[in-house]
């Protein structure tokens, strides 16, 4: 073997020992947070599902925002859709991360509220996925 193997072995096998020592820690073990956390990643995952399935590239403009009171106030490209559910993931990681801060701390109510609040997001964001989809048909 020579040495970029070992280090690439080295590295791997580091990784994997980090990240079961995450995954092992109390914060993970709670239910509250796994159940919030899988519900959370499910809702992302089926926005993008979503999204993917209604919304395909195409060469014109699709209409982004529509207002009750101006009516369409925001047109663009196809791509620009994905941009909620992409918002949606960086929210959670926020999200999560202060979680996992504030139940470090010993703030465990803290630490549900910010994944109850990841969770919420991501029905907001499936709302306007579905309005922009429908919007569009």
């Amino acid at each position: 073997m020579n040495i970029l193997s070992k280090m690439k072995t080295g590295a791997i096998s580091s990784l994997k020992s980090r990240i079961r020592s995450f995954f092992s820690q109390e914060f993970m073990k709670n239910s509250i947070v796994r159940w919030l956390l899988v519900g959370t990643v499910f809702l992302n995952v089926a926005n993008w599902v979503f999204l993917a399935i209604f919304i395909h590239p195409v060469d014109f403009n699709i209409i982004l925002h529509y207002n009750v009171y101006f009516g369409v106030d925001l047109i663009g490209d196809w791509w620009q859709t994905y941009i909620l559910p992409s918002m949606g993931i960086v929210f959670l990681l926020i999200n999560f991360f202060l979680a996992h801060q504030f139940y470090r701390s010993g703030e465990r109510i803290a630490s549900y509220i910010l994944l109850l609040a990841s969770l919420m997001i991501q029905i907001g964001l499936i709302i306007a996925s579905v309005g922009i989809v429908l919007i569009n048909y």
